[in-house]
């Protein structure tokens, strides 16, 4: 008799169906696992023996093949463990077919046959709803994650042993009660606020566009200036994740961070690579394709700090995802596709000695050194950007002012972004489609501009010789300013704010 139980594996950002086949004959006793298989599933051969063994349940004496299909897709990971385990225990008769069909299993054993927690448990819940299998059985440190996912039963398994005996009808496991889980918030409480900011009002203001209709922005000026202190202020101005983007930033992590993820990650993200990075860790990749750190922002925030200290290259390759907000990842073994919506967040000095322009310190740089500085920063790249900032150095006497914050200009943000929130979700009939997300040509059907307005941008964009895109970039900033104020249509005074970010004022 062969049998078979059903499992799932990542592949890309979703997930594969894998047949673990079992098949018993005579000859000397053996285990053998085919299905191009990697090192880690060669070697659970020994793990589950040990589980099977370890918990009072009988291993069958003959010789042993399991098959994981489709033998053509390479598999990865500790995960077929439990499904292996279970098709070797059906094949030697202590279990139906019928006590595992219409279920996927996933998990990795320990010796003594508990369950380890595995990577990727929600997209293993994900593949079995849109094959309408029922039931996924999981280790117990994987089902809040794998929760996630509804119209399904998911089964916390603590070990091999109470696994059998549920499936044999003896002692039944409950699915897990999703109204008792709740996700609690743990990131961004030590970040700084905007009052906490002294100073700086055009930056802040720049930093409330940006976060109401996710638009890249890029923060220039001397060292001590108070860059990264902005950008990280942005954190608790950003909007609490809806179930849906849950899901998707839970995978994401799930398949990219190198240790295993059990909970769901419901804090949007904020990244913040160092410049010396490798370009397949920002963009994803690598001899096992992972997401990289733009796809680890998505429905979050990609900080880069001291931009033009990373390399041309990284730099040139964000191009596409900014415009896409996807990336695909092409290997010899085929081609993967990660989500890659982020806002970008950037600082970068205006020079390397980084006081050009600034009125206390002297710039000792040559025009020769500023230009070559520059040009790390090409203009294609530039051009993505929504928000150019100069950010000057704050007075020496204001930064011991004691007076206690009263979150009042915090609080004021975040009540106009939210309002800004509620248009645009009003208007694209969308939780999670920002104006920045509009494509140009959707641009005049959507927003609403004056014919002042229009006049007002027409000129000012034939005076600043606008590409198309900064031109269409100008009236998303725009809608975004509109909506923050509540206003119905884009009036003169938003193209004008909107207008005054669209080039790096150095000196």
């Amino acid at each position: 008799m062969i049998s078979r139980v059903i499992s799932a594996t990542p592949y890309g950002f979703s997930g594969q169906i894998i047949e673990v086949e079992g098949d018993m004959s005579k000859g000397l006793p053996s285990l053998q696992i085919v299905g191009m298989g990697n090192k880690a599933i060669d070697e659970s051969r020994d793990r589950v023996r040990s589980a099977i063994k370890n918990s009072s349940l009988d291993f069958p004496k003959g010789k042993i093949i399991i098959n994981l299909a489709p033998a053509e897709l390479p598999k990865d990971g500790s995960h077929f463990d439990l499904p292996i385990a279970l098709s070797i225990l059906c094949i030697s008769g202590a279990l139906n077919q019928s006590d595992v069909s219409n279920a996927v299993f996933a998990g990795e054993l320990a010796l003594d046959g508990s369950l380890r927690p595995i990577r990727s448990a929600i997209i293993t819940v994900e593949v079995a709803k849109n094959q309408k299998i029922k039931s996924v059985y999981v280790p117990a440190q994987n089902a809040k994650q794998a929760a996630l996912v509804t119209g399904i039963d998911v089964f916390p398994v603590e070990n091999l042993k109470s696994l059998f005996l549920h499936l044999k009808k003896e002692k039944i496991i409950k699915p897990i009660d999703r109204s008792s889980i709740k996700n609690v918030s743990h990131n961004h409480k030590n970040a700084p606020t905007i009052d906490d900011i002294y100073g700086q009002e055009q930056a802040k203001r720049a930093i409330q566009i940006a976060v109401a209709g996710r638009h890249n922005i890029l923060l220039s000026g001397p060292p001590g200036s108070g860059k990264t202190m902005l950008a990280k202020s942005l954190k608790n101005l950003l909007p609490a994740l809806s179930e849906d983007e849950i899901v998707e930033v839970t995978k994401l992590h799930s398949l990219g961070e190198h240790t295993i993820i059990n909970n769901p990650i419901v804090d949007r993200p904020f990244r913040s690579p160092h410049h010396t990075a490798s370009r397949a860790s920002i963009i994803g990749g690598g001899s096992k394709v992972q997401p990289g750190e733009i796809s680890l922002a998505h429905r979050g925030v990609l900080f880069l700090d001291e931009l033009l200290e990373y390399p041309r290259t990284v730099l040139e390759s964000l191009r596409q995802p900014l415009e896409d907000h996807e990336i695909t990842v092409s290997r010899a073994n085929g081609k993967f596709n990660f989500p890659a919506n982020f806002l970008l967040v950037a600082t970068m000095n205006p020079c390397p000695c980084g006081f050009l322009g600034d009125p206390e310190k002297t710039c000792i740089c040559s025009q020769n050194q500023i230009l070559n500085y520059q040009k790390r920063l090409s203009g294609p790249l530039l051009d993505r950007i929504d928000l150019t900032v100069s950010v000057s150095r704050v007075p020496h006497e204001k930064l011991l002012n004691n007076k206690m914050s009263t979150k009042s200009q915090q609080e004021a943000f975040l009540s106009e972004i939210y309002k800004a929130y509620s248009i645009q979700r009003d208007r694209y009939k969308c939780s999670y489609k920002y104006n920045n997300d509009i494509s140009s040509n959707s641009v005049d059907k959507i927003t609403s501009i004056s014919e002042s307005a229009k006049i007002f941008l027409m000129n000012a964009a034939k005076k600043l010789d606008l590409s198309t895109r900064s031109y269409f970039k100008v009236i998303k900033v725009s809608r975004t300013i509109a909506d923050l104020e509540g206003s119905a249509s884009i009036e003169v005074p938003h193209i004008a704010e909107s207008l005054q970010y669209r080039k790096i004022n150095i000196g």
